[in-house]
């Protein structure tokens, strides 16, 4: 019989647990915990499950609105209302930390975990997406020393490895469980060596009357465990993700988790054909902090107690103990309160999809979570103050100072460009695996299974039809870390502003938002201020575009050796296309076809990819949102697809008007090309082609609608001007008595292979 450690403060400080937390556990408790109940305390209570640094920030999110069926923190996700009796539930969550130490497993089972969120809630998941974060796959520019050449060479390489698990992990449980990975958004920065992030997303459709809860619910009903057996797999995951990374993290292998796909796949069958009938109470995944966490959560929703027997729960490892069992974080499970009298009918759906079950314990009027093992009480503890009443923190926030140089002193800095150097620096810019076409990754997604993807990935936004609902549904994922770390705030509000501007490009009216903060140490005062002010960012962001935020997820602890990561504040958005007619792309469509730009040329160049890229500057100002302005060009925009006037869209952003020219002439089926001019700006070449300024959509109308748009624009006061035409083999851009020519197919050819040549 293994005999548990003696609590010392070197146990109690390895849980994560302080000084002053454990004096609040035996408060709570009325005495000292046990090696079993001081490991409960440490998931539930660490930043991964209890967001006790954050939540206080997470309070300043809109939550609220007509269309919101399910609230942020109410459940495993969110859920929207769509019309006509249906809604769709969907999250995003990260899986930073085990990404990093097991690249395949840690990607792949972050997919499971989003994918189980999303059926909980009694809904049929439909599509995933994505956002991941990892340091540089190609050399750098500037080249260096030969020390410094080689140590590149060898963060490179390990840069790849990561890239190559974390995809090849997507893929693999995507593909294999039957849903769609149908867009997403993927950057490479130097902060994210050694520290990738894999932030998922799953949307899911169902009837309003669907929707399932996660409350113990019914004294006397009986608790079942469905799904796979625990093993040791995983053990204490949500402590591990709630600490720097470090040299040592290797140490930390077997808090991965192992995920099964095919399993996932029986077990999200036979818990829907389970929500279909009367036998269910509440039902919830067994996630981060596994086994502990889904049952003080459930009796704490319920306002009831849970007691289980441990001798009770399939394993598939003999000798596990107390601690181990609660602890571990064995995927494909679920804990499913039922209604007394249907107990059968468990056991007849889980016989026929042939999954592991068991009856392991019972709802209690005690308001404890009871932990037996062989009928001996192993943990006894109050639910709700386990789940619920985690201590709260507000830390030291301290503005970090960044580099504000000026756009006058950054000009000042680089030099003008000669005409050869703008023709190298849109390829250039194209090539970079941040810009350039992510083929390489989604090839190796199936996309197209259950045959609802309408827009396939590559444009604006992402977009699915649910053929159940009769519903086309747009989604995006966005976040630009560089500009975020110059100035967080102002860098979240544009990250909502971007999101929204996909979708409007897309055709879409924006719903509603999911996020995933990442950020590092949030002691260190310089990352919780950017963490604060990305928050604010945000809420101001979702306020103005009428988009209430339904949940998402928290990672923090974001650092390697060198530093913390950029701050990462990604938005995941949800729009709705009323008419299929309206669903609109970013690529160029026919010869002859005029070119509108929407919004200003901009001048702003600070915190450019231009700057990054081309001159190894991460400095400046990032560009400035003008909400007003910025919701006149959506409101613009999708009248003049409603009109039927919009052949393509197709948002400024990274790599400025240069690089969206482009990508409108390479993106297609076809590459295609295009004369513009942009007349007399007073600008320099790379600050007219490469800035960033906010606010600007590129269009193609036909010849017979252009003046029609136009005018449509003026009228709604609108800046925008006719800037050409498409057609021949070339793009052509003519500004200030300058002219720069690129072929389209040399172009798509450095924009398509990049990542490619890259992994190769």
């Amino acid at each position: 019989m293994t005999t548990d450690p003696a609590i010392t403060p070197e146990i109690i400080a390895k849980h994560g647990i302080t000084p002053d937390e454990y004096e609040r556990i035996k408060s709570i408790l009325g005495r000292e915990p046990n090696f079993t109940e001081l490991g409960i305390f440490s998931v539930m209570w660490s930043e991964h499950c209890s967001y006790k640094n954050s939540k206080r920030e997470l309070r300043k999110f809109p939550t609220t609105g007509p269309g919101v069926l399910v609230k942020a923190g109410e459940e495993n996700a969110g859920v929207i209302d769509i019309g006509d009796g249906w809604g769709v539930a969907f999250k995003m969550e990260s899986h930073n930390h085990p990404s990093a130490i097991e690249p395949f497993q840690g990607a792949a089972t972050g997919v499971g975990g989003i994918i189980r969120d999303i059926f909980t809630m009694g809904a049929r998941p439909v599509f995933n997406l994505n956002s991941l974060r990892f340091g540089p796959i190609s050399e750098s520019k500037n080249g260096g020393a030969d020390s410094e050449s080689k140590n590149q060479k060898s963060k490179i390489a390990t840069n790849r490895r990561l890239f190559a698990g974390v995809v090849a992990g997507i893929a693999h449980y995507g593909n294999c469980i039957g849903i769609p990975t149908i867009g997403g958004e993927i950057y490479f920065d130097e902060s994210y060596e050694g520290n990738p992030l894999v932030n998922v997303f799953c949307l899911g459709v169902l009837r309003h009357e669907q929707i399932a809860r996660g409350a113990a619910k019914g004294i006397g009903n009986p608790v079942f465990y469905v799904g796979a057996e625990t093993g040791r797999d995983g053990l204490a995951g949500a402590a591990f993700a709630s600490r720097d990374l470090t040299e040592e993290s290797k140490e930390d292998r077997p808090a991965v988790q192992v995920g099964d796909p095919f399993r996932e796949k029986l077990l999200l069958e036979a818990c829907l054909e389970l929500l279909a009938t009367d036998a269910v109470a509440g039902i919830q995944d067994m996630g981060a902090a596994g086994l502990t966490c889904s049952t003080c959560e459930t009796a704490s929703r319920g306002g009831t107690g849970v007691e289980i027997d441990l001798a009770k729960v399939p394993k598939r490892e003999v000798g596990m103990t107390p601690y181990e069992i609660m602890l571990s974080e064995s995927q494909e499970r679920m804990l499913i309160i039922v209604n007394k009298g249907h107990e059968q009918t468990v056991c007849d759906i889980f016989e026929k999809w042939d999954l592991p079950y068991a009856e392991v314990g019972v709802v209690k009027d005690d308001g404890m979570m009871r932990v037996l093992d062989h009928g001996k009480v192993v943990a006894e503890i109050p639910a709700s103050k386990l789940a619920d009443d985690a201590p709260l923190y507000e830390r030291e926030a301290k503005p970090k100072v960044a580099k504000t140089t000026s756009e006058a002193d950054l000009l000042k800095l680089i030099p003008s460009p000669s005409a050869g150097a703008v023709t190298e620096s849109l390829q250039s810019l194209l090539a970079h695996p941040t810009i350039a076409s992510k083929n390489w990754v989604y090839r190796q997604y199936d996309h197209m299974v259950r045959d609802g993807t309408v827009v396939l990935p590559g444009s604006d936004a992402a977009v699915f039809l649910i053929r159940e609902a009769g519903k086309f549904i747009a989604a995006t994922s966005d976040c630009n870390a560089l500009y975020c770390s110059l100035d967080p705030r102002e860098g979240a509000r544009i990250a909502v502003a971007e999101a929204a501007r996909n979708l409007a490009c897309s055709g879409a009216v924006p719903l509603a938002v999911t996020d995933n903060l990442n950020f590092g140490n949030p002691y260190k005062p310089e990352n919780f201020w950017q963490l604060r002010e990305s928050v604010e960012g945000l809420a101001e962001g979702c306020r103005a575009f009428n988009t209430p935020v339904t949940g998402g997820n928290v990672s923090l602890y974001n650092e390697n050796p060198s530093g913390p990561i950029d701050p990462t504040p990604t938005v995941g958005m949800v729009g709705l296309i009323e008419n299929e007619k309206h669903i609109t792309t970013q690529s160029f469509k026919d010869d002859g076809d005029v070119v509108i730009l929407i919004g200003d040329r901009g001048s702003e160049i600070g915190a450019s990819h231009y700057l990054k890229v081309m001159h190894g500057r991460k400095e400046g100002l990032p560009p400035r949102i003008d909400y007003t302005r910025e919701l006149a060009l959506h409101e613009a925009l999708r009248a003049l697809i409603f009109s039927d006037f919009v052949k393509s869209a197709h948002d400024c952003s990274e790599g400025g008007l240069g690089v969206t020219l482009a990508e409108c002439c390479i993106s297609g089926k076809k590459t295609i090309g295009a004369e513009i001019d942009f007349g007399d700006t007073g600008l320099r070449p790379d600050q007219l082609l490469f800035n960033e300024s906010q606010s600007r959509v590129v269009i193609s109308v036909g010849k017979a609608n252009a003046a029609a748009a136009l005018a449509l624009l003026e009228w709604r006061g609108v800046t925008a001007q006719r800037i050409g035409t498409v057609g021949g083999a070339t793009l052509e851009i003519r500004a200030d008595g300058a002219h720069f020519t690129w072929n389209a197919d040399t172009l798509h050819k450095a924009w398509y292979f990049a990542i490619r040549n890259c992994m190769s």
